[in-house]
């Protein structure tokens, strides 16, 4: 028997062809109306994450081109995020009254060596990080090894722990030269979303590297989980590139 050769497009759900239909998958549009056609898209049994991906022009094999940094989202990102600290003493104190669901020292570290994995975040304090380093295999392939640059690194638990809670999010170059970024819910409002955006595209400009050349915003495209991309006009954005 003969198998039937299924086209791409029929392999789409019916939700995403009329998500599709809804506009030119050729044209660049201004990121407010993208929002607005996003939030005329139909919607799931399930609330949808909203997603901004960005292709830079940096090489991602060069160690000098690296693009890593944090953003805070105005509205929040909409998740329950868990927080894991490494701390001892009063910063723990700060941590767990900030509202860290896990706090201690050297117990968490034999927990995470253990397999432990219940948080979404780790944050640990300058001292901590003598003895956190030895987590490198366990946290970093997760993507969850504290780091200065990302602000998980710091003497004020506290902080760091409000700051994540809020909705400040991380961001890293992958392989293909791209970076992810959750900005929201699709139930958010398109305001809230928008702002979110505006100050992820803001955070990524600033960590342009000072050996990238040429255009560094290549691509913007704005989506939902379950829902086609949306490419964005980046000509807004550009004149704020270094």
């Amino acid at each position: 028997m003969t198998k039937k050769n299924i086209s791409p497009k029929n392999s789409k759900s019916k939700r995403y062809r009329a998500a599709a239909a809804l506009f030119d998958v050729s044209k660049k549009y201004q990121l407010a109306d993208a929002f607005g056609i996003l939030k005329s898209m139909p919607e799931t049994k399930f609330d949808q994450t909203v997603t901004l991906s960005i292709r830079l022009g940096v090489d991602p094999k060069q160690s000098d081109q690296m693009v890593r940094g944090t953003s805070a989202l105005p509205h929040g990102s909409g998740k329950n995020v868990r927080v894991l600290v490494f701390a001892s003493g009063t910063a723990a104190s700060a941590a767990l009254e900030a509202g860290a669901e896990h706090v201690g020292y050297e117990e968490m570290i034999k927990k995470c060596q253990e397999g432990f994995s219940d948080f979404d975040v780790a944050i640990a304090t300058p001292s901590a990080m003598v003895e956190v380093r030895k987590l490198g295999k366990v946290l970093g392939p997760r993507g969850l090894m504290p780091n200065p640059k990302t602000g998980t690194v710091s003497e004020d638990t506290a902080q760091a722990v409000r700051e994540v809670k809020a909705g400040r999010i991380e961001f890293k170059l992958d392989k293909n030269g791209n970076v992810a970024m959750p900005i929201g819910k699709f139930s958010f409002t398109k305001e809230a979303l928008l702002e979110n955006a505006k100050a992820v595209i803001e955070a990524v400009i600033k960590t342009r590297p000072a050996t990238a050349k040429g255009s560094f915003l290549e691509t913007i495209t704005l989506a939902a989980t379950m829902l086609p991309g949306i490419k964005i006009d980046m000509a807004p954005f550009l004149k704020q590139v270094r």
